[in-house]
């Protein structure tokens, strides 16, 4: 996808309650091509909540999230402009790391070339381990599994809810390395971590929540 000046993520005056707390309201925000979001906040703040919001997954209590203009909801051009990571890993445990990441790009719109997966497995350290039953791996490598998606993705807008959780330091070092290249091509990424990580490419912005 070939984003432009007016590929533009916006969010006004967002509200979240879980049963009879609410969690966070009037929450705002703009994203433009080249620039990175990070969502602060304590645990129970609502940053999951907020980050599933911005992908269509859970409804706003109130607000709107729209992208170039229109409303998210039912916007298929919008959630093929996207990949949302959450912080479980949402893989299928008896499937293999080959089988869910040709399944999980299927079901996002795109196909993955059997070479492009190898390749993507092996930059983020799971070659020879792409055909077995991701049950059988450490945590860390689940997680890279799930990650594998960001090697292979065409899709402007990342959301990724703690992606470098379990990961060991050369693999943080990857990650980092895959944000920076996709702001510097005018990617967007909105992100959730408890861990630092200063980026040297895109537009930083912030919002902290509150518990």
């Amino acid at each position: 996808m070939v984003l432009t000046a007016e590929s533009m993520l916006e969010a006004t005056e967002l509200a979240c309650m879980r049963g009879d707390r609410i969690l966070f309201t009037d929450v705002g925000f703009r994203l433009a091509p080249g620039e990175f979001l990070h969502v602060r906040g304590p645990n129970g703040s609502g940053k999951s909540s907020l980050l599933r919001m911005l992908s269509g997954l859970l409804l706003p209590e109130a607000g709107t999230v729209t992208w170039q203009g229109r409303n998210i909801k039912n916007n298929e051009e919008y959630h093929r402009a996207l990949i949302y990571l959450g912080h479980l890993n949402g893989i299928k445990e008896e499937l293999s790391a080959m089988e869910n990441l040709k399944i999980t790009c299927g079901l996002a719109g795109f196909d993955v070339e059997e070479k492009d997966a190898l390749d993507a497995f092996e930059r983020i350290g799971l070659f020879g381990r792409e055909h077995l039953p991701t049950k059988v791996l450490s945590q860390g490598q689940r997680r890279r599994v799930m990650l594998s998606r960001l090697l292979v993705a065409q899709t402007p807008l990342w959301i990724l809810d703690e992606p470098i959780v379990a990961l060991d330091t050369d693999a943080i070092g990857l990650m980092r390395s895959l944000f920076e290249l996709h702001l510097e091509n005018g990617g967007m990424l909105i992100m959730t971590t408890h861990q630092e990580l200063e980026l040297s490419a895109g537009i930083y912005k912030e919002i902290r929540l509150t518990s």
